[in-house]
């Protein structure tokens, strides 16, 4: 039998643990930085609604990514054209880093952000999870909802669809 995770302790927890993989994969699924904020808190809302329902068929990370990839879809819908993020990137506390190291990180992750602006919905999700997240296609598969080949014939279109992007960055 799989154990069902405890309600208040392990939302927390899951909060604590979770907090940037949430945060970092809504602003690569296109969140715009000014509702990054608003849009963290919303999934987890619905997280700590649907809690008791995991019963740890799938991980935790594959169960939050369907909920976190569904919550990114309807804060794309309400601010159309939102697809590639500000030049005034948000960034994620962390090791102190110089000036300089700071504007290399900014440009790379808006580079960045543009290319993922360029791949489809499903795509950017499946070759962020596979790709950026190291997450297995069965894993990505259940994330998503979809089926295996799709996976994998979703993430040889993303990495084409991405390196044209990449290529046309560069020739620019």
């Amino acid at each position: 039998m799989v154990a069902r995770l405890d309600l208040p302790e392990s939302a927390s927890a899951l909060y604590e643990n979770e907090f940037v993989f949430v945060w970092r994969n809504l602003r690569r699924l296109g969140v715009d930085s000014s509702l990054l904020d608003d849009a963290t808190h919303d999934v987890f809302i619905v997280v700590l609604r649907r809690l008791p329902e995991f019963v740890g068929r799938s991980s935790v990370r594959t169960w939050l990514f369907g909920i976190l990839y569904h919550v990114a879809q309807g804060y794309r819908r309400k601010v159309r054209g939102a697809d590639v993020p500000s030049d005034e990137l948000d960034y994620l506390p962390g090791a102190i880093q110089t000036p300089e190291e700071l504007h290399q990180n900014r440009e790379e992750l808006r580079v960045l952000h543009q290319l993922l602006g360029a791949l489809g919905e499903r795509r950017r999700a499946i070759f962020i999870l596979m790709e950026l997240e190291e997450m297995s296609a069965p894993e990505v598969a259940e994330a998503l909802n979809l089926k295996l080949n799709t996976v994998y014939s979703g993430l040889r279109l993303a990495r084409a669809e991405f390196q044209a992007a990449f290529h046309r960055h560069n020739a620019s």
